[in-house]
């Protein structure tokens, strides 16, 4: 049996099937992604769960629920969260005659957020939710961090928002344009996650926004210098090294640093994060399934090959999502039968290290029951203080 389980895998409904459940069995299986389609009710999604969890207890249960436009459920009492620009917008709207007000009740309320976020999803038996963005809001003809600071307090130019977010698939997912607005913001937002016992996930490391294509649908070039990249958008991952648990890198080529994506690149994870910016925690890819994310030197990378060179390069979890939906699953299959072939063969070792890493995101504590907790009083002033 694999020490190291660094498969995440989907399913295709609200309930698991004969093939759901030999494929969570299986020991390179390490966690599930939840999406919208596997949702119809708190009820439903709780045994969901917990069904998972009584076949596999150390399995992670995960889910892309931010706020904003990327919420898996928002129906059944699940609270609509807003999309984290609405802290950074916060932030500016000062108190008449008390500067920094704006911050400090942004920083509150981003705490309220992650706290809300948690606990709604812990109640139904969800471990994990890959949040927050780190990445930076870049506009088109935005100023400087310099002038952005010097503008006047409480106008929404002061952010510097003149044009449209450069990056489309992040846009209102970031938190803002300076990196320690970000860092503070998110910071919050991982306190309110702690408080209500979930580990977080930066991404996407070392930075997203800058680039116009979507690496959904293409694979995004970033072509700055490592050191302008290290002194402005990577800066939240410098910051926040002491309580970052995960970090998922980008699906962006930087090309004057490496010609791999970073979830690709032993330089990116194995000489810069973890060296570096000296972090420890969990290195999770963004979904392997895409097309665009699975390109090296022009080339299509098959699934396995995508999982196999994002372990080599220093990733701890690698994640394929929607291929449940597709011939059955077929492909998960074979990514589980060829990885499987690949451990025995010698190409590929498990790492004891990346497991603990892995297990230390489950929650540590047990979650309060639904019912018990919408009546709870810091549950009931945590939504009081989101905006």
């Amino acid at each position: 049996m694999s020490l190291h389980a660094p498969l995440i895998l989907d399913i295709a409904g609200t309930a698991l099937t004969g093939v759901d459940r030999r494929r969570l069995a299986h020991p390179l299986t390490g966690g599930l992604i939840l999406f919208g389609r596997n949702w119809q009710s708190r009820a439903q999604l709780t045994a969901l769960c917990a069904e998972v969890k009584s076949l596999r207890p150390d399995l992670l249960i995960a889910v892309d629920h931010e706020g904003g436009r990327v919420q898996r459920f928002r129906t059944d009492g699940f609270t609509h969260l807003p999309p984290m620009r609405a802290f950074g917008d916060m932030w500016m709207r000062d108190v008449k005659d008390l500067p920094g007000t704006g911050a400090l009740q942004a920083c509150e309320a981003a705490t309220s957020a992650g706290f809300v976020l948690a606990s709604e999803l812990r109640a139904c038996g969800v471990d994990f939710s890959f949040t927050p963005v780190l990445d930076l809001d870049h506009v088109d003809e935005a100023p400087t961090i310099g002038q952005a600071l010097a503008a006047p307090q409480g106008g929404s130019g002061s952010l510097g928002r003149p044009g449209v977010s450069r990056s489309g698939v992040i846009g209102d997912r970031a938190f803002a344009r300076d990196p320690r607005m970000v860092t503070l913001l998110a910071r919050s937002l991982m306190h309110g996650l702690l408080q209500a016992g979930m580990a977080n996930c930066g991404k996407h490391f070392p930075g997203h926004g800058a680039v116009k294509a979507d690496s959904h649908v293409a694979l995004p070039v970033d072509r700055r210098s490592l050191k302008a990249i290290l002194s402005d958008d990577a800066l939240p991952y410098t910051w926040l090294g002491s309580v970052l648990t995960a970090v998922m890198p980008a699906h962006v080529i930087y090309s004057r640093v490496d010609d791999r994506p970073a979830g690709f690149s032993k330089r990116w994870i194995q000489d810069i994060l973890r060296g570096r910016l000296g972090f420890d925690g969990v290195v999770c890819t963004d979904d392997l399934s895409m097309a665009a994310a699975r390109q090296i030197a022009g080339r299509e990378l098959s699934y396995t090959e995508a999982v196999l060179t994002a372990l080599q390069a220093g990733c701890d979890l690698a994640m394929l999502c929607n291929r449940s939906v597709v011939n059955g699953g077929e492909e998960l299959d074979t990514v589980l039968d060829e990885l499987a072939q690949a451990q025995l063969k010698g190409h590929w070792e498990p790492d004891e290290a990346s497991e603990e890493r892995r297990l230390g995101l489950l929650p540590r504590s047990p979650a309060r029951p639904w019912e018990e907790l919408v009546r709870s009083r810091d549950y009931m002033q945590a939504l009081d203080r989101l905006p």
